[in-house]
């Protein structure tokens, strides 16, 4: 997407373009955003890399251990992740920051191919609505659910979906929180600890080899 820089960032160079996932191949928990900010991954080429999101979200999975360090600032700033990989329901920056429903199916065909490269996923995180609503028609595009109703989004809300029709696939939690955009993060409506513990919790269910723990 072409954007007007910002001043702070006239001398970069804009990647511009989709921005593909991040992490861990061997991942056991995949983390759904929305899609590239104007002037974070559409700027750096990684996902929630260069905005304030991103310190916000790689702190919570700093202190969850998913993350080598708690600030992503550049595509090359040695920034890893362990046992987590990043995705979006849309991988282009979307005007306003909000994908069209367009935009949304064209980039199902990557959340699907995400899916079949993680043999060994047993937790999603959804980062917002959007989020998850692009989770659930994946799983009911595969059989896994018939439904979208039940499936509420709430922050700190967890879901257990078990792919009978895909007897290779272990059984997957799903758990919600609030995107951390600096609309919820400046206001208080998704606070630190908030974040903090969907990870903890996140990190509880990638250790218990797919046991739940209540």
């Amino acid at each position: 997407m072409a954007v007007e820089k910002r001043a702070a960032f006239l001398n970069d160079h804009y990647h511009g373009k989709p921005v593909g996932n991040f992490g861990d191949p061997d991942a056991r928990l995949l983390i759904v955003g929305l899609a590239p900010a104007a002037h974070g991954a559409n700027r750096t080429g990684r996902m929630f890399t260069g905005d304030r999101s991103g310190d916000f979200l790689f702190r919570a999975m700093h202190e969850a251990g998913f993350a080598s360090q708690p600030d992503a600032v550049h595509a090359r700033d040695g920034l890893k992740l362990t046992g987590a990989m990043i995705t979006a329901a849309c991988h282009c920056a979307p005007p306003a920051n909000k994908p069209t429903r367009e935009e949304l199916q064209n980039c199902e065909p990557w959340l699907d191919a995400t899916f079949d490269l993680l043999p060994d996923l047993r937790v999603v995180v959804c980062l917002g609505k959007i989020g998850m609503d692009a989770l659930l028609r994946f799983c009911k595009r595969r059989g896994w659910i018939t439904k979208l109703a039940p499936y509420k989004f709430a922050h700190a809300a967890e879901y257990h979906i078990s792919p009978l029709v895909d007897s290779q696939k272990p059984p997957l939690t799903v758990l919600c929180s609030y995107h951390p955009s600096q609309q919820n993060t400046f206001t208080g409506k998704l606070t630190a600890p908030m974040l903090h513990d969907v990870f903890e919790r996140a990190h509880q269910l990638t250790c218990t080899d797919g046991v739940v723990a209540v």
